[in-house]
């Protein structure tokens, strides 16, 4: 599969490494859909890259939203060749704290989004008999470290998910790749919902770190998606794992 002419649908697409992902595949050719919940930055990103990109304002806790943005894109296309499941919130914060409203929030948005873009895309992939779904995880879905049990629980479960889904659905000539990113300079830590733990994370976050040794670039990531996408059909890249050079985690 190379990415010239290819359909892909993004989620989280409006900022860090949803945006960065899309401007790269777009320069090389593929037409990208869009989907995010900021419809002024899909507007400017979709203005941006011209003719290849198109966008529908999508909520990923919301089964509906993601249903209509894969629909658009195959009534658009004809076809959908890649879903890369990138949204994602990080919540932090201890278990005794009891954040009940922000451990919903990442069930909805890091599991159940991604189960609405499967759900979504499958029938059309299997009737295709052709596919890749790509999920943004994280190295905390390989490593569990205090203040981020939840989030490491909603990361480790799509290494879960996407597994299963590599095994249901071979048959049909679907793959699945998971980008499992450490720590990159994106707007993920504004959702981090506790000021002693930002501020701590806050330069490997900071956008002025970008691409030093603690800290990568949302560029890096999109690198990361071009070549699981860019493989023959025979090639199935199940998981990449991205860390900063100087990162201990």
């Amino acid at each position: 599969m190379t990415v010239e002419n290819k359909v892909v649908v993004i989620t989280g697409a409006s900022s860090g490494i949803g945006e960065a992902t899309a401007k790269l595949l777009a320069s090389r050719g593929a037409k990208v859909v869009l989907g995010a919940r900021r419809a002024d930055r899909l507007t400017s990103l979709a203005t941006t890259i011209g003719e290849n990109a198109s966008y529908q304002v999508t909520d990923v806790s919301k089964y509906q939203d993601v249903e209509q943005l894969v629909t658009f894109a195959y009534e658009k296309y004809g076809r959908v060749d890649v879903l890369y499941n990138n949204a994602g919130v990080m919540p932090q914060g201890f278990l005794r704290e009891g954040k009940l409203k922000s451990y919903q929030k990442m069930l909805d948005i890091n599991v159940m989004g991604v189960l609405h873009g499967i759900t979504a895309v499958l029938p059309i992939m299997e009737q295709q008999k052709d596919g890749l779904i790509i999920t943004t995880d994280s190295v905390a879905g390989h490593v569990v470290y205090p203040g981020s049990a939840v989030y490491n629980g909603t990361r480790y479960a799509v290494r879960a998910i996407m597994e299963g889904l590599r095994q249901e659905e071979r048959d049909f000539g679907i793959r699945s790749t998971i980008i499992s990113p450490g720590a990159v300079a994106t707007e993920l830590i504004q959702s981090v919902d506790n000021r002693v733990i930002e501020e701590a994370l806050q330069d490997l976050y900071d956008p002025e770190n970008s691409g030093s040794m603690n800290s990568l670039a949302a560029d890096d990531i999109a690198n990361a998606v071009l070549y699981a996408i860019d493989q023959p059909k025979h090639v199935a890249i199940s998981e990449v794992l991205i860390r900063p050079t100087g990162q201990i985690v």
